[in-house]
């Protein structure tokens, strides 16, 4: 039989237990269904120095353990099972953790989505097991660990751009390493990335070998007719993210990119969500709102830009501040 709950919390990053946090202090009881595992891209973070309120800096898993436990200190459940399906064609919303029945397990009154996003990788040896330790898919959360050192950034388009110029501010020499004969960025980021004197530019390279045990120690970068090692103190993949929602391909509205669309989306993905609610105060949106009413998103999976642990989190705040009014609008 389908337990029936007022708030279902897809995903366990930052936006996730923010989320959890929140909508259980609203009495919502929310259940986060983490998966196998919890903290998202933060659990192979060694260190966060720019999360507020850790002054001398955090592990990633430990200071994801310590949302989980303010989460569940509120009465949140955390249920260590994947959605496989959902059904979000009717209200209450249908939650399968396992799809090989025929009736889902819960049904939600309202659903959060916050199944984050994966950094594209090169896909070689060593790149994995050295993620954290030398090897980052963020220079914005990792640039001040690589002090005068030497670091290479992969990738051609704005992103790396931005990568490489966030990490002159801190390395002593920055190498951009691009598959092909030019950048895909803006001509704008172009131009500071080629002009600027700590970077240099291996074109029509690949980085083909990461070596290191304890960390990265060095690297070995391909053209076409030959291969050379580089000693090296970190690399940066800047090559893209991609979204986890596939689950919700066909009953959501996405980018693109694959990124779900709310209602504060940028006006250019063409898309206008006007889900409101009418006070005594005048209209009221709700802005973490998807295209189907009563499933909110945050964090990673609808945010393109800023991809931050605490704008993330901060997201989480706001969609379960959403789904409590617009539940609370709805009720029966």
């Amino acid at each position: 039989m389908s337990k029936h709950i007022r708030l279902a919390i897809i995903g366990s990053g930052p936006a996730g237990y923010s989320a959890a946090i929140y909508s259980s202090r609203a009495q919502l009881n929310p259940i986060v269904f983490a998966g196998k595992e919890i903290g998202g891209q933060l659990m192979y973070t060694t260190e966060i120095e720019n999360f507020p309120g850790y002054p001398d800096g955090i592990v990633g898993s430990k200071l994801m353990n310590n949302i989980k436990t303010q989460a569940e200190r509120f009465g949140a459940e955390i249920v260590f099972e994947s959605v496989k399906k959902i059904d979000l064609s009717s209200n209450p919303f249908k939650v399968w953790t396992d799809d090989n029945q025929s009736e889902p397990q819960y049904l939600a009154d309202a659903v959060i989505v916050s199944t984050g996003a994966t950094a594209m990788m090169l896909n070689i040896n060593n790149e994995k097991e050295l993620l954290g330790r030398g090897v980052s898919t963020c220079a914005v959360c990792d640039a001040a660990f690589f002090r005068d050192k030497t670091v290479f950034v992969v990738g051609g388009g704005d992103s790396a751009m931005e990568d490489a110029l966030a990490l002159t501010n801190f390395s002593k020499q920055v190498t951009l390493v691009h598959r092909r004969d030019k950048f895909r960025a803006s001509k704008i980021m172009q131009d500071r990335v080629l002009n600027h004197p700590k970077i240099s530019v291996l074109w029509n390279s690949q980085i083909t070998k990461i070596n290191g045990t304890e960390k990265l120690e060095s690297i070995e970068i391909s053209t076409e007719d030959n291969s050379s090692i580089y000693q090296a103190d970190g690399i940066f993949l800047a090559i893209g993210h991609r979204p986890q929602s596939n689950l919700f391909a066909d009953q959501l509205k996405l980018t693109a990119g694959g990124y779900i669309v709310t209602s504060q989306s940028p006006s250019k993905e063409g898309v206008e969500l006007a889900f409101t609610r009418v006070n005594s105060g005048g209209k009221i949106t709700y802005p973490t709102m998807s295209s189907v009413e009563g499933v909110f998103a945050s964090g990673d999976v609808v945010d393109l830009r800023y991809r931050q642990a605490i704008t993330a989190s901060g997201m989480g705040a706001a969609a379960a501040l959403d789904a409590e009014a617009w539940l609370l609008d709805n009720q029966d």
